[in-house]
């Protein structure tokens, strides 16, 4: 009979002791911040679906770049318009090559050549329309385009030869 009570005492105070450890791991360890991991789980979602979005308008950026090429590719790429394009392709002085850019998402950007005689600035509206235009190198090329504040979305661009 004694050792019916002792198992029994026993029993009890493990089931006890396990659903105290039980509730205390779920409640965030005893720190009192139970929904820290469930809020970064959350952020980690909606990143997520930030990442997705992106993956998607950079794809249709390309795709309408690629559908619009005719010439052979130089050099291509595309980023969050909030970003904007800072490239300085390697060109071949004197050679005239063919700048296409689309943008898509709302909004615009602005891109501007250096040196200015390479070609003239232009407005990229966010609205996957290509704009298209002939640019003669200089020794050393950079094409830079900025989003108009507010403007959200991917930029592409690529350089083909003529």
């Amino acid at each position: 009979m004694t050792h019916t009570i002792l198992r029994a005492s026993l029993v009890a105070g493990a089931v006890t002791v396990s659903v105290l450890l039980l509730a205390s791991c779920s409640s965030g360890g005893g720190d009192g911040d139970a929904t820290g991991p469930a809020s970064s789980s959350a952020g980690g979602a909606s990143r997520d679906t930030a990442d997705a979005r992106e993956k998607k308008l950079t794809a249709e950026a390309q795709d309408v770049l690629a559908a619009a090429s005719n010439g052979t590719k130089v050099e291509a790429g595309a980023e969050r318009v909030s970003d904007g394009i800072h490239t300085e392709p390697l060109l071949r002085q004197g050679k005239t090559y063919k700048l296409s850019l689309v943008c898509v998402g709302s909004g615009s950007a602005r891109v501007t050549l250096t040196p200015a005689s390479v070609g003239p600035s232009a407005e990229v509206p966010c609205d996957r329309s290509i704009v298209q235009q002939r640019i003669t190198a200089a020794e050393q090329v950079r094409i830079d385009a900025d989003g108009v504040k507010g403007s959200v979305g991917v930029i592409a661009w690529q350089i083909d030869t003529v």
